[in-house]
């Protein structure tokens, strides 16, 4: 269900948005140093929060990074 090739951010559509909403969906406790920083990099402080963040290459690379643990909204 969490696996990574389901939530990679390439395979998503993003070129006409330049914001994206993004959700917690995992905790980060004993989790990689790392990636808990790329988590609250991207404004995340909680679970099943959800933040709207920028359509960027770097957070791409953050998201890309924790997407095991964060799942991306697609607005309708």
């Amino acid at each position: 269900m969490y696996g990574r090739a389901d939530v990679r951010i390439e395979n998503i559509d993003m070129s006409e948005k330049k914001i994206m909403k993004v959700k917690q969906v995992r905790s980060i406790y004993g989790r990689n140093k790392k990636h808990r920083a790329c988590v609250r990099g991207l404004g995340l402080r909680r679970m099943h929060q959800v933040v709207e963040v920028e359509d960027t290459a770097a957070t791409r690379g953050m998201l890309n990074r924790v997407s095991y643990m964060v799942e991306l909204i697609e607005e309708a």
